[in-house]
């Protein structure tokens, strides 16, 4: 009886502490995060207030470029939608594709870019990376391509 009490204690000391919730400034509000999807179905008036990422291209191919060179492509897009728009992370598919995407929130009809950069060291031949986007649209997720043919160093 005493080891359970003494693990009851030891297990409630350790979670105690300031019972304080820390507010962090750098946090969104959650009104800018919702979700019409639920097990009844999707809410329509609910999706219809997301906010909606239209890109003028997805896709951009650097030609040809020599290994060892490093280029950059900016994707423009707009939001379209009727709420802000909040990109929360970007990643490449590789550490060679390294995205720079816009931290504050985009308003309703506002335009934006998205900085995509390629490092072509090491690389040769055709090459094809993408870069996903986690966003809160409706569909969650965009990809973003870019090809280029790397000419090999002699």
């Amino acid at each position: 009886m005493k080891r359970y009490l003494a693990f009851a204690m030891l297990a409630l000391a350790a979670c105690g502490g300031d019972t304080k919730q820390e507010q962090s400034n750098d946090k969104l509000p959650a009104s800018l995060v919702s979700n019409p999807h639920s097990a009844a179905g999707i809410d329509t008036v609910a999706a219809a207030m997301k906010p909606v990422m239209k890109f003028s291209d997805t896709s951009h191919n650097f030609g040809t470029i020599h290994e060892g060179e490093t280029v950059s492509h900016e994707f423009a897009f707009t939001n379209t939608g009727k709420t802000p728009l909040i990109i929360s992370s970007a990643s490449g598919s590789c550490g060679c594709t390294v995205p720079e995407y816009p931290k504050e929130p985009i308003a309703p009809g506002q335009a934006a870019t998205l900085k995509v950069t390629f490092n072509s060291a090491g690389k040769g031949g055709h090459q094809e990376k993408s870069v996903t986007l986690i966003t809160n649209t409706l569909q969650g997720r965009q990809m973003l391509f870019i090809q280029a043919e790397v000419e090999k160093k002699k």
